[in-house]
């Protein structure tokens, strides 16, 4: 039944496509340059570029690691001229790192490869490939939550502690749910030594209220099981049509970076798309109110960046966090970029990033 229906598909998602680009030979060429790494770039270990993808579990849980610069930090600090300082991107929902792969590259030249530039994915946001299963013990993963919020949050600080020496120096860059994420890390572990941190286009509060959140918080919280069945039926495509699929759903984007799309081809799974739409339905029940006991004790080390025209954390949030903080670091983009500045605009966020924080890497 399964190898009739995928057929059906790819006989009638092919007719499309021939409509849409000229030919299913033509369709395969127009893709081709997003789909070459699609397998590649999920194996369990590959490189990409001057970069790394590797394939672990972190506290039970398959977690992708896209890494710029030495792969095992505990090694690096040793050597005659040591890595003293980590930048570490924690990403927004879905917590892929693949679409991350032009900010986290920019980022690392931008400092001539001095220091390294590292990714981690949330959770269970990576779909498994050769002997990898998505979770190692599945006991665990009920007792523990990990792909809830809290569990993501602890993530992160276990993936620290196994892959990051104590005494190296942080750098963390949040994107949306992952500026929130950052905060309950530094209020968790006070003895993290995080040299700064950057909050991109935060969703640290009143999620639910915002404009997205009013849309997606009854999809999230209590229909996002019926995003299942076609997401199901998409996987059983072929890579190249996948790749097709993607580029139409994000054609509003005409600069659209390539990268992301081997990334977003990966979240045609089941599973990696339940957990960022579970992750998803606990964002909108648990981001209330900001944390403004963590922001005001680390508010030396923060730089906040909200979009001029962020549905996920509107304008009025920006003018609300700088009169509770007149003396913060908090700055509204100018430069037209959208909340998901990764489909098009990394390499640009990257290089603005970078100037943010030269001055303190540079006196280490």
């Amino acid at each position: 039944m399964i190898f009739v229906l995928r057929r059906w598909l790819v006989t009638n998602f092919t007719r499309h496509c021939t409509n849409v680009i000229g030919s299913q030979k033509d369709a395969k060429v127009y893709i081709a340059a997003g789909c070459a790494n699609v397998m590649g770039s999920h194996g369990c270990q590959g490189q990409t570029e001057d970069g790394t993808l590797e394939h672990v579990y972190c506290r039970g849980a398959l977690t992708e690691l896209l890494k710029y610069g030495p792969r095992d930090l505990h090694t690096a600090v040793k050597r005659p001229d040591p890595v003293r300082a980590l930048i570490l991107v924690i990403p927004g929902n879905p917590g892929v790192v693949g679409f991350y792969k032009t900010f986290t590259r920019t980022l690392y030249q931008a400092f001539n490869r001095r220091h390294p530039v590292w990714a981690v994915s949330h959770a269970g946001h990576c779909s498994p490939q050769d002997s990898m299963d998505m979770v190692e013990d599945a006991s665990v993963m009920e007792s523990e939550d990990v792909f809830g919020v809290n569990g993501q949050i602890e993530h992160k600080l276990a993936f620290l502690l196994e892959h990051v020496p104590r005494d190296t120096q942080l750098v963390l860059i949040g994107h949306s749910i992952g500026c929130y994420i950052i905060l309950e890390m530094m209020k968790r572990d006070p003895e993290l030594k995080v040299l700064k941190s950057i909050m991109l286009f935060p969703t640290i509060e009143r999620m639910a209220r915002t404009p997205q959140g009013k849309v997606l918080t009854p999809a999230l919280c209590h229909l996002r099981y019926g995003a299942y069945l076609p997401v199901f039926l998409l996987s059983l495509l072929p890579a190249w049509l996948k790749a097709v699929v993607v580029r139409l759903a994000l054609g509003r984007w005409r600069t659209l970076d390539p990268c992301v799309v081997p990334a977003a081809v990966g979240l045609i799974d089941v599973d990696c798309t339940a957990n960022a739409m579970y992750m998803g339905s606990q964002e909108m029940r648990l981001v209330l109110g900001r944390d403004n006991s963590t922001i005001r004790k680390h508010l030396h080390k923060l730089i906040f960046y909200y979009g001029a025209n962020d549905h996920w954390c509107p304008v009025e949030y920006y003018h609300d966090i700088r009169k509770d903080f007149p003396d913060g670091d908090i700055r509204l983009c100018e430069q037209d970029f959208c909340h998901a500045f990764v489909l098009d605009t990394g390499k640009e966020m990257a290089s603005m990033t970078s100037e943010w924080i030269r001055d303190d890497l540079q006196a280490l």
